[in-house]
């Protein structure tokens, strides 16, 4: 019998449904746009991956993109018969030792030739491709130690599809084409094995629980078990644990409730449930001493602290979120006020991690220069103790409890946000009345709970892994076995791709913005006021932007930093934190390229107070040479830390110098020197200034426009004497005139690439053949580029590419490619992406469906909140007053395979491109980018500007 819970109260009217099959539905409506949020939850992971056979889990999660009997396949009844012969040569390579070497290779071979002849049967993401046609977005997946989710974002007129594709998906899959993603799990765990914050979690765990599979067993297997997968272990798992009384289907969008689970029960209702295999937890025993750890990476050096406690469901679970909130809520707790404000540590903080069978709660900071990682350990084991003394004010308690409130208020704004909720609520075994009910819970902790709590659990029971600064060259990766490539034709459907997306559904229109209508224009004074009714809640954000950012005055980025660790003459900076963490409300600063932007956030009934407590910030702000002075310190170690971090050398700093050379917005900023020797006095005059200078006010809230102008006009300066910039400073773009290879040595596993070309200036014209030509060859997972890379030749776990749109009308389009793969893939590898981005494959039924792809997501997006007022903002900047997606929409179905060949051929084939390669110099062969170009080698002196 199905049972509702109609028990159920909550602010977003869940609806909670078992099927008789055991089967879980979570049901939000929220009608903000036509779309609908999706999760499929299953209660398995990592922990339940048999010994030698670890990574089943995340193995199953990929295979389950590969297709089922009716699609991804051409011929199944002569498929399976390949298929099987490849399973059972899995199991006999299995079965060898590993030192019979020539043997595996033999067999190995075997599965690689019969493999070639079964992927001629298949056809390569047919799922992704029908999730693309019927304008889903976000597609993807992840596999934790006990769940595994399968996401999708879909078109609420689309849910019938979703619903039947799922089904199916879940019934009847068949794990094909193993050999080529087989080498895409490779890549991805030598991508792990590259990560430092990987070694510093996986160390933590591996302290917390040497017994049990948290700390025992990881996500993505061990190298060993990775080597010798079984494809025959892969159903019995999938078998197993995909069974309905196992899963959970969580929605949240514009759904109508009755005839959703309708919808489900029809094509979910028959699955058999079936007895799941118990699962019995091992008994960690008492951790009565410090356990220390010790990883070394490239990095820069860090610290974790973390204590094991009873899991979900338990008093631990429940207390481990105030504790955390009372050292860290980013604003005043005990880290935030005595470590981070102090600027004792860098970084510094806090987070629960709960989990079935036990939580965690983890400390963790950054060292400043010179300073020990055992100092950094005694300064946050001394906020602990605080608390174990009650050196802590009373009304944070409130505040916290107030704090949570809105930010489940801001989470619950996203459909994304409400689903992931669901999805903990089941896979951690808690009722969702109870899961609903845990703020107030929490409300009802005291002081002496917390203490008592604290003294009990938090003792010398904890692991510390000090993560230090280490350039190996000896490094472990998995083993590769280069499969054959096998070719891709996207013009093959099966005949379910055929059915399904041409069943008939009622269009969605499109909504297009009418910034006229969509946002009220006023005045506070003379000083433009762009707003927008929040109707949903009680949140507001108000933001002042200013016409002046660090290329006109390269002082201002470090001139903020100094203001949020200031206070005025009558309050302190601590004060300044416990008040708006009172109010519940919070102040954020950007200095961009050419803007200021200043937010204050809160609660719509502190509106006033908050925002005269800005501006008395803003006018009143007093030097702190002491302040100033670590600031310095610390502003230098970041400096110094950023030329250890991967992804600030390739995407900030690399990308930059090919743009621009070394004179650019990025390197526009004051050298170590300038900065050691800054004073207060010139800050403090850059900060007084800036707020002299032209702005707009931007709000988003549940007042009224007319209300918001008058109580702006009694608090902020609104006299029309404000400063202007006559003449900005502009860096400008290369013409990228030759072919030139940039490199940058790093130690790694693997080789991380962007070849980059300059395209024209902003055109507006060419925006529907780029949104087009982005869909159908370079972005997501049904692009030409991610097909032919990582699904047919298996080169890459990460590729992708987009033709990107500028930020401003006087700068240039760009198109950029990305790869990570392994070094010695790297030759095929850009052998490959070169051959694509000079020759387009031409596929009529793919451009088809990447046409109606556009249209389905436009015609379910909706552009709302202050995402409006942001959006409005961005198309300001390139001279457009309308909604672009309108001339997107109506040019899409015009453009044929000969527009957009000739875009391709104009804009991208054998142009002059800049390859950026950050890699080890060692391990690259630098024939192979001689190919490409003259060979630039890069200093980090020398992109960084500093």
């Amino acid at each position: 019998m199905i049972k509702f819970d109609n028990q159920i109260k909550d602010p977003i009217n869940t609806k909670l449904y078992t099927l008789d099959n055991g089967l879980k539905v979570f049901l939000s409506r929220n009608i903000n746009e036509p779309r609908i949020h999706t999760n499929i939850a299953v209660c398995v992971g990592s922990k339940h991956d048999p010994k030698g056979l670890t990574g089943l889990a995340h193995c199953v999660e990929h295979m389950l993109f590969k297709g089922t009997t009716l699609y991804g396949t051409t011929n199944y009844s002569e498929e399976k018969k390949l298929l099987k012969k490849i399973e059972i040569l899995y199991d006999k390579h299995r079965l060898l030792s590993s030192i019979d070497i020539k043997k595996k290779n033999k067999i190995w071979q075997k599965i690689n030739d019969i493999s070639l002849d079964a992927a001629k049967l298949a056809i390569p993401n047919e799922y992704d491709k029908m999730l693309s046609a019927i304008g889903a977005k976000n597609t993807n997946a992840y596999t934790s130690f006990e769940r595994t989710v399968y996401i999708n974002d879909i078109p609420s007129n689309q849910l019938e599809k979703w619903i039947k594709l799922e089904s199916d998906r879940f019934r009847f899959p068949v794990f094909r084409l193993f050999s080529t993603e087989l080498e895409s799990i490779y890549e991805e765990k030598n991508r792990s094995l590259d990560s430092d914050s990987n070694k510093l979690f996986e160390s933590l765990f591996e302290g917390l629980f040497p017994k049990h599979q948290y700390g025992q067993q990881t996500i993505l297997g061990s190298i060993e078990d990775l080597k010798n997968p079984s494809l025959n272990e892969l159903y019995k798992f999938f078998k197993k644990y995909y069974v309905p009384n196992n899963m959970a289907i969580c929605l949240s969008g514009d759904l109508n409730y009755d005839k959703t689970f309708n919808l489900i029960n029809q094509y979910w209702g028959d699955l058999k449930r079936k007895k799941l295999p118990s699962f019995n937890v091992i008994d960690e025993k008492p951790i009565l001493k410090p356990v220390k750890n010790t990883v070394f990476g490239p990095q820069f050096e860090r610290l974790y602290l973390a204590f094991r406690l009873d899991g979900a469901n338990t008093y631990d679970s429940l207390m481990i979120y105030m504790v955390d909130m009372i050292l860290s809520n980013t604003c005043a707790g005990l880290i935030d006020l005595n470590l981070n404000q102090k600027q004792k540590l860098i970084e510094a903080g806090s987070f629960p991690y709960v989990l079935k069978d036990y939580s965690v709660h983890t400390i963790y900071a950054r060292a400043k220069k010179n300073q020990s990682l055992n100092n950094v350990k005694t300064l946050l084991l001394e906020q602990i103790n605080e608390i174990k003394k009650g050196n802590f004010d009373d009304w944070l308690l409130d505040a916290i409890v107030l704090d949570f409130k809105l930010n489940q208020i801001k989470k619950y704004e996203d459909n994304s946000g409400l689903v992931s909720d669901f999805v903990d609520a089941f896979t951690l075994g808690i009722s969702w009345k109870d899961y609903g009910n845990q703020i107030k819970r929490i409300e009802s902790i005291k002081k002496k709970d917390v203490i008592d709590f604290v003294n009990s659990k938090y003792k010398d029971n904890y692991v510390v892994v000090h993560k230090k600064y280490k350039d190996e060259k000896k490094s472990t990766s998995v083993f590769t076995k280069h499969v054959s490539s096998f070719c891709i034709n996207p013009n093959i459907q099966s005949l379910y791709f055929n059915s399904l997306i041409s069943e008939k559904v009622k269009n969605i229109n499109p909504v297009f913005l009418n910034f006229n209508k969509d946002l009220t224009h006023d005045f506070v004074g003379k000083i433009p006021l762009v707003y927008k009714k929040n109707i949903d809640n009680k949140r507001f954000i108000l933001s002042y932007v200013y016409d002046v950012g660090k290329d006109d005055d390269k002082n201002l980025p470090f001139a903020l930093d100094y203001f949020m660790l200031l206070g005025t003459k009558n309050v302190s900076l601590k004060e300044k934190a416990q008040f708006l963490y009172k109010l519940g409300c919070e102040i954020n600063v950007k200095c961009l390229a050419d803007k200021v932007e200043i937010k204050l956030s809160g609660l719509s009934n502190n509106f006033q107070s908050s925002v005269l407590f800005l501006e008395q910030l803003l006018t009143n702000i007093i030097e702190d040479e002491d302040v100033l002075s670590n600031l310095k310190l610390n502003t230098l170690k970041k400096r110094s830390d950023d030329k250890l971090d991967k992804e600030v050398i390739l995407w900030k700093a690399m990308v930059n110098y090919a743009k621009y050379g070394s004179n650019s917005s990025f390197t526009n900023v004051l050298t170590n020197n300038e900065l050691k020797n800054i004073k207060s006095k010139e800050l403090i005059t850059s900060l007084r200034k800036l707020i002299k200078y032209n702005h707009k006010i931007y709000y988003y809230g549940p007042e009224k426009s007319h209300i918001i102008s008058a109580k702006l006009r009694e608090i902020h300066d609104t006299s029309d004497n404000f400063l202007s910039f006559r003449k900005r400073k502009i860096f400008k773009e290369k013409n990228i005139k030759d072919k030139i290879v940039y490199f940058v040595d790093y130690n790694m596993k693997q080789a991380e690439v962007i070849v980059l070309s300059r395209g024209f200036k902003f055109n507006i014209s060419k925006q529907p053949l780029i949104k087009l030509h982005n869909e159908y060859f370079s972005e997501g997972m049904n692009s030409i580029i991610f097909q032919d890379l990582r699904e047919s030749k298996a080169l890459a776990y990460s590729v992708y590419a987009s033709f990107l749109l500028p930020e401003r009308i006087d700068n240039f389009h760009y198109f950029v490619s990305y790869l990570g793969t392994q070094n010695d893939k790297l030759s095929e590898a850009l052998s490959s992406i070169y051959s694509l981005l000079d020759n387009m494959p031409c596929f009529e039924k793919k451009l088809e469906n990447s046409k109606e792809a556009v249209k389905q997501k436009i015609r379910s997006e909706r552009i709302t909140r202050f995402s409006l007022i942001k959006h409005y903002e961005k198309l300001n900047k390139l001279n457009i007053n309308y909604d672009i997606r309108r001339d997107i929409y109506s040019s899409i179905d015009q453009i044929d395979m000969f527009d957009l060949q000739k875009f391709h051929k104009l804009n991208i084939s054998n142009k002059n491109r800049s390859i950026l390669v950050l890699g080890s110099l060692e391990n690259i062969d630098l024939n192979i980018l001689k190919r490409y170009g003259r060979i630039e080698h890069l200093s980090l002196k020398k992109i960084f500007g500093y």
